[in-house]
This record gives C-alpha cells, sequence and structure tokens, in this order.
C-alpha cells in the first residue's frame, strides 16, 4: 500500500496538493530542491553518530524532501490509541513496583518479570510525581497491506528522535513554502514547550521555578545532538555527571563558576545502570552518586523515571493488549502486530518450524541490531537464530514479515539517474504524559531507502521524512499563487 498514491495510480485525498506540485515541478527541480535542504542540513549543523569500527562518525542528517501526509481525522484516533497506551503502561509499571496486582490477578505472568533485564529492584515501593514512570515515549508505529496502523514496539527507556522532527519540519518548510500557505498542515514546533511544560510539573513541591537539567553522557553518544538542541530550546542547563553532585541533604547541585546551584528537575539521557554508581554499576563514570536516594527523598524529579524501561521489553510488548483492558477497561484503539512468545512450547515450536516467514526479535536490542527477516536471511543466520530461541527462549518473539506501507521517496533509480520511487516506511510519534498527555502530530517518518529493503533505522542506512497531517486544503487565487512562486524562488536563490 503506498501512502500518498492509490491503487488506481491517482492521489489519495490529503496528498492531491503535494503530488500536484510535485508533477508541476518535474524531477529536475525537485532535485534542486532535495540539494537546497541538504545544504540547509549541512548549515545547520544537524547529524547523527554512527559506531564503526570502534569510531564516532558524525554524519549530516539523511532526509528525503518529499513528505509522509496523513489525513488528520485518521490521525486524532491514532493519537488517542498512543495516549491511550501510555495510560496503561505507566499503570503498569507502577503497579509492578508496588503491588503487583496485575501478577495476583493472572494477567501477567510472575516468571515473565523475574527474567526481566529492565526491572530495577532498587524502585520497588517508589510511587512518582502524578503515578507517571514513563513521562517521554517514542511509539514506532508500521501501516500494513491492510492499510491498518499497527504498534510495533515501545520505546520507554530513553528514546531518541524527536529533535529531527522538528528539524525536519523546519527543512521541508524552506522545500515546499508555498504548500504551508494553502493546507491546514499540524504544527509540530509546540513540542518543546510541552516538555518543558512537563519537566516543571515534576519539580519537587513547593519550587516555583525550577533549574531544568538534560543529562548526557556527553559528546560522544549517538544522540548527542539531540540533548544539546532540546537543552538549547528549553533554556535548561546540558550537564554530564561530573557536573553534578549530591549534598549531604540529598538535594542535587550543579557546578558553577559561581558555586553550586540547585538543580531540581532531570531529564535524564543516561541508561539505569549508569544513573547512579552507588546503586547500580558501582565503576559507572557517567552518573551521579547519590541521585537515587536524592529522586527518593523527593528532592529532584526525573523523567524518565528510573525502572521505567520493564515495559520496554519486546516480550512484555505482547501483553500490552492485555494490559489497556486489565487497566482502563477499554479495548485497545491501536492493535499490535501479532506476536509469538518463544517462551511458550507450542509458539516456540511454530516459531522453529517457520523461521524462514517470521522476524525473529531480541527482547531488549533497540536500533534494529539482532533482528533477523527470515525470508532474507542465510542458512547460517537462521540456523544461529534457532539455537538462541532454543537456548534463551524468554529472550526472543517473533513476529509475521510485514509488507510495509511505502512512501513516494526521490532516490536513484536503476540507471543511476534521479527518480521517485516507492520505499517502505515506519513511524515514531512522540508521547509527552504527566498530568495530562500530549502526541507529536505525526512524528519521525524513517525510510528504508535501498529498493526493497525493511530497513529504515538510521544507523544501517535509512532516512527520513517530514509528517505532514493535514486537515484541510486551500485553493489559492492566480495573484496568491504568483506570489507564492516568487517568493520561493527568491527563498531558494532562484531556484
Amino acid at each position: 500500500m503506498d501512502e500518498l498514491v492509490g491503487d488506481d495510480g491517482t492521489a489519495r485525498p490529503a496528498s492531491a496538493a503535494l503530488l500536484a506540485l510535485i508533477d508541476s515541478l518535474g524531477t529536475s527541480t525537485l532535485v534542486e530542491r532535495q540539494q537546497v535542504a541538504e545544504l540547509d542540513i549541512l548549515t545547520m549543523g544537524i547529524t547523527f553518530t554512527v559506531y564503526s569500527d570502534g569510531q564516532n562518525i558524525d554524519r549530516a542528517w539523511p532526509f528525503d524532501i518529499i513528505p509522509r501526509v496523513i489525513p488528520g481525522a485518521e490521525w486524532d484516533r491514532t493519537s488517542a490509541g498512543l495516549a491511550q497506551r501510555l495510560r496503561a503502561l505507566n499503570l503498569f509499571i507502577d503497579d509492578l513496583y508496588n503491588d503487583q496486582r496485575v501478577i495476583a490477578d493472572g494477567v501477567f505472568p510472575a516468571d515473565l518479570l523475574e527474567h526481566s533485564a529492565n526491572f530495577r529492584p532498587q524502585c520497588r515501593g517508589i510511587r512518582p510525581k502524578h503515578g507517571v514512570w514513563a513521562h517521554i515515549s517514542g511509539t514506532d508505529l508500521v501501516r500494513d497491506d491492510d492499510g491498518v496502523m499497527y504498534v510495533l514496539e515501545d520505546n520507554l527507556r530513553v528514546p531518541s528522535g524527536v529533535s529531527y522532527v522538528l528539524e525536519n519540519r523546519a527543512v521541508a518548510k524552506r522545500a515546499f513554502g508555498e504548500l504551508f500557505s494553502r493546507q491546514q498542515i499540524r504544527p509540530v514546533d509546540g513540542y518543546t514547550d510541552e516538555l518543558k511544560r512537563l519537566l516543571i510539573s515534576l519539580a519537587p513541591d513547593g519550587v516555583v521555578d525550577p533549574q531544568l537539567a538534560v543529562l548526557t553522557p556527553g559528546i560522544y553518544n549517538s544522540a548527542y545532538f539531540e540533548h544539546s538542541f532540546l537543552a538549547q530550546r528549553m533554556g535548561a542547563e546540558l550537564v554530564e555527571g561530573a557536573d553534578l553532585v549530591v549534598g549531604d541533604d540529598d538535594c542535587v547541585y550543579m557546578r558553577t563558576i559561581t558555586g553550586l546551584e540547585r538543580v531540581h528537575v532531570i531529564y535524564r539521557r543516561i541508561d539505569d545502570l549508569f544513573l547512579d554508581p552507588e546503586v547500580f554499576l558501582p565503576e559507572s563514570m557517567l552518573g551521579v552518586p547519590g541521585l537515587m536516594r536524592a529522586w527518593k527523598a523527593g528532592n529532584v524529579g526525573m523523567a524518565n523515571a528510573p525502572g521505567a524501561g520493564v515495559a520496554d521489553d519486546k516480550v512484555v510488548y505482547a501483553w500490552v493488549p492485555d494490559l489497556v483492558r486489565y487497566y482502563l477497561g477499554e479495548e485497545p484503539l491501536i492493535p499490535n502486530v501479532p506476536t509469538y512468545r518463544t517462551m511458550y512450547d507450542d509458539e516456540r515450536r511454530y516459531v522453529l518450524d517457520n523461521i524462514g516467514d517470521l522476524v525473529i526479535k531480541p527482547a531488549n536490542e533497540s536500533g534494529g541490531y539482532g533482528i533477523i527477516i527470515g525470508n532474507r536471511a542465510t542458512r547460517d543466520e537462521l540456523r544461529a537464530a534457532a539455537e538462541a530461541i532454543e537456548a534463551d527462549p524468554r529472550n526472543w518473539v517473533a513476529q509475521p514479515i510485514l509488507s510495509l506501507s511505502t512512501v513516494p521517496t526521490l532516490v536513484p533509480g536503476d540507471d543511476g539517474s534521479p527518480a521517485v520511487e516507492p520505499r517502505h516506511v515506519d513511524l515514531r510519534p512522540f508521547v509527552l504524559t504527566g498530568e495530562t498527555s500530549y502526541v507529536t502530530p505525526g512524528g519521525l517518518t524513517r525510510v528504508a531507502l535501498p529498493k526493497g529493503s525493511l530497513v529504515v533505522n538510521s544507523s544501517q542506512g535509512g532516512g527520513s521524512k517530514d509528517t505532514w497531517v493535514v486537515d484541510g486544503i486551500f485553493e489559492p487565487t492566480p495573484a496568491q499563487q504568483q506570489f507564492e512562486t516568487l517568493q520561493h524562488q527568491s527563498q531558494l536563490g532562484g531556484i
């Protein structure tokens, strides 16, 4: 299924204006606008880091100029489904660290929790502010040939990518400025204001003007661009572990040239195990000794809360529809991809018998690493995957190979010349959960650039697109159209 073009080759209603403009521009002008977009990305310093051969390589962010378009009415239901899912997941996480009713009632298996890589016993008995553990989440969605949007996975630990949602929009506005004046495209630039509002709400009681800090592992982290971007946009301090200290009063302070300054809320971009060497890995140099003590005492807010990753597990994922029904008494608005749990004998046998027709996923990897796509794997890869499943059934799941939806993309054609061809995509919206919920309109569309590929991760050759949630289209007068054309040519330096 192509999301912009119908089966009969005509534009879908929400994408009609975009495709009409692309058709009128022709490939050569589209390529020129793509080149200007790439120059914008270089000039703005929009990068991501790839770890290769032990070295960190900064690369310009891969961006395709042709956006993905989603009708507003469809997005309203998707947005509601994402907010619903996060409400249930946060109730689930809070339950696991406290009463564990979900286990007592037989909805969630105790042995699954017992072998969870991301359950933190150090968090038992804690009840964070608003009862929320996963404040910032990135939920990966895919659309199959049936046209239905499915949740592929939940990212609840330290999800990244939202800075590229905002930067993609800035570049797209320059590339297709004339369309933004003709269509009701929902804005995304309110995200940082919403994030700041959420973080402020986590401040200790009685604090009126809290000091916010973004805690980063440092410049060599693959998401460092995003850490610095968000800190700058929110007016927060960008700090590393060595910049912070926990005092005898169990409060967190930041070292400054004028002395120690209190920090009230930390948006941490460091994994749990490296957060506090007093509680987790004692050899960690990234975290802050005593940070967990300060958090437990209610003297500092932290997002996401330590331990939230217990629900960021591809095996736990299979139970989320049941968790929505259990905690909310509602049917899930967005379905899961059907998932086989190899921890159960019958499901494991099915997976091993049909391994060449399934996607095999490790429970706790991210970035697309460790995934085996059965019909594209070698015999040795399939054999190794089967052995890994047999050795550790709890650590694997399997899913059918979906025929992911496509979006037209500017790529080298078969003869090497530029061409517009369909490429597979997924979508990562970002959900903020606190006293209220906020869902980005659209999100980060990732695109598999090689022909036929299903791998969308930028670290493995994928690219990105701006995502337009469109509510309506305005027909410009001839005078407006002429003015927009002249204005756009001026912005692009005569292109």
